[in-house]
């Protein structure tokens, strides 16, 4: 049984990541947990300090929340027909999102965090919402982030840049995987060079990935004259790319691409699912 953990506020952007992981799992039995976290509009800090009930807030917008949750899980069996592999749990919460998912995953075994983004609609702009940002960098899960407004398509060509400078035994590729073989998926294993060929460390680090994935079809592109970005960018159209993978190897290449200032200048849109599995190291 897999567990899936789904955020939300309620948004269309989050509901659109609800029906992507309803039908990405259709087939495979699962546990979906809707969670909501919520703080209140009277932001005092005798509410912050435990004396909610002295403003009247502290039920009424937890019973507020837990409501919209049920109406959710409602809205979700008149969309979809009753899947009996799927069961729903219903969890609000008074806390921001990052600390709230950190301390749910340690009372849950949660396998995958779905979730909606807006993404980029410009050059200029940053490439995610600033919460998916911060979930993928500050959690130590796998992450599946979908862009708003895109419509479900299985992930049979998936896209995995890659330094292979990551051990294969340090990251979590379970979830990647089972994507993979439930979807008869064919793997673009991405290598951005500089026109250096790989060392020692990289071909081994290679032939484990491909070992991991001896039942899926993967293909090895070794691109040169290209940043990152654009080679991503070219993959989606050449190959129409269902899924982007890649691994949050922190103080490294993700990070690099990710989180600092190519973060407000990457200059491609994301415009398909991204899956990012976290590096051990």
């Amino acid at each position: 049984m897999k567990h899936i953990l789904l955020p939300t506020d309620f948004s269309e952007n989050s509901w659109n990541a609800i029906v992507y992981a309803m039908q990405l799992f259709k087939e495979q039995t699962c546990t979906f947990y809707l969670l909501n976290t919520y703080t209140p509009v009277v932001y005092h800090a005798e509410y912050v300090m435990g004396y909610p009930a002295q403003f009247g807030l502290g039920d009424t917008i937890r019973n507020t929340s837990q409501q919209q949750l049920e109406e959710l899980v409602l809205r979700v069996s008149n969309a979809f027909e009753v899947n009996p592999k799927h069961t729903f749990e219903t969890a609000a919460r008074f806390n921001t999102l990052v600390p709230c998912i950190s301390e749910f995953l340690e009372t849950q075994p949660i396998d995958l965090i779905i979730m909606g983004t807006k993404g980029a609609t410009g050059a200029q702009e940053v490439l995610f919402g600033s919460n998916t940002v911060h979930v993928i960098n500050a959690i130590s899960c796998s992450v599946l982030a979908i862009p708003s407004n895109f419509k479900y398509k299985a992930p049979y060509e998936i896209l995995f840049p890659t330094d292979l400078k990551v051990n294969h035994q340090h990251i979590e590729a379970k979830i990647l995987q089972q994507i993979t073989l439930s979807n008869h998926s064919r793997v673009h294993l991405m290598h951005v060079s500089t026109g250096n060929a790989l060392n020692d460390v990289q071909k081994e680090n290679k032939l484990q990935l491909e070992s991991s994935f001896e039942n899926t079809v993967m293909l090895f592109h070794d691109v040169t004259d290209m940043s990152i970005p654009e080679a991503i960018d070219k993959f989606q159209t050449t190959y129409e790319i269902n899924l982007l993978v890649m691994v949050n190897n922190k103080h490294s290449f993700f990070e690099n691409l990710f989180f600092k200032n190519t973060v407000h200048q990457i200059g491609f849109h994301l415009n398909i699912p991204f899956l990012v599995i976290p590096s051990n190291k």
